[in-house]
């Protein structure tokens, strides 16, 4: 029974910061930026365009598609959640009026709490073959101004439904997993902002492909030719390529441009977005799906990382028909219709999203696209509207 990606949603806030115009503000060179780090532009979320928020928008842009009665599971992915306690899954299924009795739970373990979501999913559709499984990937990576990972931040959301007969890609068979107690990466309880050690976590990131890669071609028997693509958690672009280049190194010339090309089409959102922490990874699967010119049976390889940390390789194969379930074009004008932020308005706006909300607030949305949004707080409970 094949069972995988049969919907997939994105969405991203309408407002970002060019790196060009960061780096000046830094007095930094913009190559730095560009081609140092790998970026382009980086997704601002104001105080309306929360984890919720954006999860919520990536999931109705598919929604009409799915068979509610066969809806059995919601889990939420995020290290950016709204409350101690409770799941923000909940508030997403009352949003989108989904069915009283699925189950539904939130997941975190840094970036990699979305691929844990992804294999829970797929364990639930093999035990119920008849129901479906709903996974959202939500978060705004928040480093501080003026500091060594600001050029890494952004926010946006990956939502999937996950199901026997896939229409996108069909997960194949074996993983390779490897984690270990690290301190790369962490934000302690009461820190609105990451703690990090880069050099540390870029180190440790590259390990972890070493090991889980190696494990899942032998355990596989696969070689790395046999691959369309390789997609990768991309906290930014340049470190994901600095594990492509571990990965072709002595190929062939075909599999190594082959490769390198899908590389760059996976990087593309990324580029647009940055770091949208646990969806990274699958936002750079989307990006090669509506952006490259892949083959059904074409296989992808899928490298999850989360700081702290735990890893894991696996793959899926490519649909017949896939293309029709993609959504380029909306996607494009989300991207392109964004608004172009002074330096000064990002700094503002990412200090007044470190505050902790009033018991009592109302907001009003300016986005564009995505119809969801904060709308305030109300006795501590937030408010969700749609515009």
């Amino acid at each position: 029974m094949d069972i995988g990606i049969d919907q997939i949603g994105f969405y991203t806030p309408n407002k970002f910061v060019d790196m060009v115009d960061l780096a000046n503000a830094r007095n930094q060179d913009p190559n730095k930026f560009l081609i140092g780090i790998g970026q382009d532009r980086m997704a601002v979320a104001d105080k309306t365009q929360d984890a919720v928020a954006m999860g919520i928008n990536a999931t109705a842009e598919y929604l009409d598609q799915v068979d509610l009665e066969q809806l059995g599971l919601l889990i939420f992915a995020t290290e950016s959640g709204i409350d101690q306690s409770k799941s923000a899954s909940l508030f997403v299924k009352e949003a989108l009026n989904l069915p009283v009795n699925i189950r539904t739970f939130e997941i975190k373990e840094a970036c990699f709490a979305l691929t844990a979501a992804l294999q829970v999913a797929r364990d639930y559709v093999r035990a119920h073959p008849h129901h479906s499984a709903m996974i959202i990937g939500s978060d705004i990576a928040r480093y501080g101004l003026n500091t060594a990972g600001e050029v890494t931040q952004g926010a946006g959301a990956i939502s999937m439904l996950i199901k026997e007969s896939p229409a996108i890609i069909a997960l194949e068979d074996g993983h390779a997993s490897y984690s270990e107690n690290i301190n790369d990466f962490w934000r302690p309880n009461g820190s609105p902002v990451a703690m990090v050690d880069g050099h540390y976590s870029r180190d440790v990131y590259l390990d972890f492909f070493k090991e889980t890669f190696k494990e899942y071609l032998a355990q596989t028997k696969l070689t790395v030719s046999d691959f369309a693509g390789i997609c990768y958690h991309l906290p930014y672009t340049k470190m994901g390529f600095k594990a492509h280049r571990i990965a072709i190194q002595g190929q062939d010339e075909e599999t190594a441009k082959r490769l390198s090309d899908n590389f760059q089409l996976s990087a593309k959102y990324s580029r647009q977005v940055g770091n949208i922490y646990t969806a990274s990874l699958y936002m750079s699967v989307l990006s090669l799906l509506e952006n490259g010119d892949l083959e059904a049976g074409d296989r992808i390889g899928f490298f999850s990382y989360g700081s702290g940390a735990m890893a894991e390789f696996f793959s899926g194969k490519v649909v017949d028909g896939y293309q029709r379930r993609l959504r380029p074009g909306l996607h494009k004008r989300m991207l392109q219709e964004r608004t172009r932020l002074g330096v000064g308005q990002y700094e503002d706006i990412f200090t007044e999203g470190l505050e902790n909300l009033p018991e009592n607030v109302e907001f009003e949305s300016d986005a564009n696209h995505g119809t969801w949004f904060l709308a305030g707080q109300e006795g501590y409970v937030r408010k969700y509207q749609q515009k």
